[in-house]
């Protein structure tokens, strides 16, 4: 995975870099502060105005300029003015210049703060030749550190800062971090331990990152994982109801096989007991078949099935059935319409359809099968003239193992509907049951029509 594209590789970085910009700005001002109000010594400016005019009357203007150059290196604009003239250049606010002749006339020490944090000092001095000076001095503070003083004191500043804020945005990145995987870790444990309905969830402030991705890929995770769970112990608790009874007669007829007093009376309990058998592996098979389905059928390969093909197809197969029971399979409509989906399972959805239609059929009945394109969806309609289902029993049809007050006299296991409905569900269609207006049950299948691209 490239870092660049990680939200979390960012979110650090942004946050050192915020912090880097936090530790510059606060050690300025708290050099600056801690400078002025704590270690540092207040300017003299009596002394100050000795120093310049010794400067200059050693050695004239060249060497005054020296010493206004090593004033500047300390934070101080400072010159000597003589009748009012200055006589080394000096740097001054516009309007400290303007107000400078009238402060100069008043010839007394003055210290004024025009701004926070800015001074300007005029100090009177008289030389060793007898010549009245002025010191004429602007500052931007009220003290006075060696050079070499203040850059210790700001260097010391900004490791002591860069600690503590590295220090706490370690602290806050690794605790960030470690909540969700902490989460993670307790979620897992009890996963193993058996508890399946354990979820990480939102962990407080998760941000949208890779953690929070993995915490809502765990949930989903644990979320399919108690399902499949709880539907095969559902299938098998079934399965073990449903199974009672036929074990439970293959059981008496193999005891009434053992105790027959002739062979021909035996014959007739061990073909008894091979239709029983012959039901528990249909049982068997179809409930495997439900649970495969309910399962997601991982795998499962797509492709374009022409819908009344297959339909025209398990007619066919279905008609031996239909001659025996007597009763006439009709395509009444066929729509050339394809689907997206498993040939397989969607033959074995229809062969279900019309072996529940032919066996609540009346003899010498019919069923009508219709496929057409309604609203956008290809369309199944099957109807029988049977009994059809009171209307109370309709939403449960579709349940497995649901048999119908209808479907007392007729075999099976309740299941043939139950894998319809799935398979109907896993290729996203719907269906649904109604009675026909005089007698019988309509049955409407729609699945969505294949996509351009994907019709050949």
């Amino acid at each position: 995975m490239n870092p660049f594209k990680s939200s979390l590789y960012w979110r650090v970085l942004i946050w050192f870099c915020v912090a880097n910009l936090l530790v510059l700005l606060l050690g300025g001002l708290l050099t600056r502060g801690f400078i002025e109000y704590t270690t540092a010594r207040e300017i003299n400016w009596s002394a100050l105005a000795q120093d310049a005019d010794q400067a200059y009357e050693s050695g004239g203007a060249a060497a005054l300029a020296e010493w206004v150059g090593q004033q500047r290196h300390q934070g101080i604009e400072a010159t000597l003015y003589e009748q009012g003239q200055p006589l080394y250049p000096v740097r001054l606010h516009a309007s400290v210049a303007r107000s400078l002749p009238s402060w100069l006339e008043a010839d007394r020490n003055i210290v004024l703060q025009p701004w926070p944090g800015i001074y300007v000092a005029v100090q009177p001095v008289v030389g060793d030749d007898g010549r009245a000076r002025q010191l004429v001095a602007m500052s931007r503070t009220h003290t006075r550190l060696p050079p070499r003083t203040r850059q210790t004191i700001l260097l010391s500043i900004q490791l002591v800062l860069s600690l503590l804020c590295i220090g706490l945005l370690g602290w806050w990145v690794a605790r960030s971090v470690a909540r969700p995987v902490e989460a993670l870790r307790a979620a897992t444990r009890r996963m193993a331990a058996g508890e399946l309905s354990t979820r990480v969830g939102r962990q407080g402030g998760m941000a949208h990152d890779e953690l929070a991705q993995l915490a809502l890929d765990f949930d989903a995770m644990a979320e399919r994982i108690e399902a499949l769970v709880a539907h095969d112990r559902g299938v098998l608790q079934d399965l073990s109801h449903e199974l009672r009874s036929p074990l439970a007669r293959l059981h008496l007829i193999l005891d009434f096989a053992r105790r027959s007093t002739s062979a021909a009376e035996a014959d007739a309990y061990f073909r008894q007991a091979e239709q029983e058998i012959g039901r528990l592996d249909r049982m068997t098979g179809e409930m495997l078949t439900l649970s495969r389905l309910e399962g997601g059928i991982p795998g499962m390969t797509r492709e374009p099935v022409a819908l009344a093909e297959l339909v025209q197809a398990c007619i066919g197969q279905a008609e031996l059935e239909a001659d025996a029971r007597q009763v006439r399979l009709q395509l009444t409509s066929s729509q050339p319409v394809s689907v997206q989906g498993s040939p397989l399972l969607l033959e074995r959805a229809v062969d279900n359809l019309i072996a529940n239609a032919i066996k609540f059929s009346p003899a010498g009945g019919s069923v009508e099968l219709a496929v057409q394109v309604r609203e956008g969806s290809a369309e199944l309609f099957i109807r029988d003239h049977g009994p059809g289902v009171p209307d109370a029993e309709l939403e449960s049809l579709f349940r497995p193992f649901f048999r119908g007050s209808n479907a007392a006299r007729t075999d099976g296991h309740g299941l043939g509907l139950a894998i319809v409905q799935r398979v109907v569900q896993v290729h996203g269609g719907t269906i649904y049951a109604s009675n026909g207006l005089r007698d019988g049950l309509e049955v409407h299948l729609e699945l969505p029509l294949a996509s351009p691209a994907g019709v050949t």
